[in-house]
């Protein structure tokens, strides 16, 4: 059994000692349970134990790609469906690296043995998103759930300097 809370603390932990991103717990709008602004990442007190461990890294891995690739922003806006190939391309290229920043992550503070847990929700957060930005149709997400997907290869995390850009969850439909 994975201990999803003391990860938590750790992961939180890791990222306002070391990058200096703060976590914020509060309320989010529906139907999003954390967002970021390039500085904080902020995590609704309603969202699990598990949730809470993947937003944490996961949307580090965008706290990442906004503050060091200025494009990155735009793609993790606000896209109405459908959404063409291209784009659609890119978008899920976005979330890959975020995976990858997220899963670096972990082993920098050790934790190793949540690599399968980790790409089997990230797998399912891509799913889920190429179905809604192909369709429009906000399904479950566990309904997009798969065991022992393709591990996710780790990316090195790039030195970065957070600073406050906008709201991922501005508007935002999802």
């Amino acid at each position: 059994m994975i201990p999803f809370a003391e990860y938590g603390e750790r992961v939180q932990e890791h990222l306002e000692r070391t990058y200096q991103v703060k976590v914020v717990t509060r309320d989010i709008p529906y139907p999003l349970i954390g967002d970021l602004d390039g500085e904080k990442i902020h995590i609704d007190p309603g969202a699990s134990k598990e949730q809470r461990l993947f937003l944490l890294a996961h949307l580090f891995g965008h706290t990442v790609q906004w503050n060091v690739n200025p494009g990155a922003v735009a793609i993790g806006g606000l896209f109405q469906p459908p959404v063409e190939g291209g784009l659609l391309a890119k978008i899920m290229e976005y979330e890959q690296e975020a995976a990858s920043l997220a899963l670096t992550l972990f082993h920098q503070i050790g934790i190793t043995s949540v690599d399968q847990w980790l790409s089997d929700y990230s797998a399912c957060d891509l799913a889920y998103l190429r179905h809604y930005y192909q369709t429009g149709e906000k399904s479950s997400f566990q309904a997009f759930w798969r065991d022992n997907t393709v591990c996710l290869e780790s990316k090195p995390i790039p030195a970065f300097t957070p600073r406050k850009l906008a709201f991922r969850g501005d508007g935002l439909v999802i």
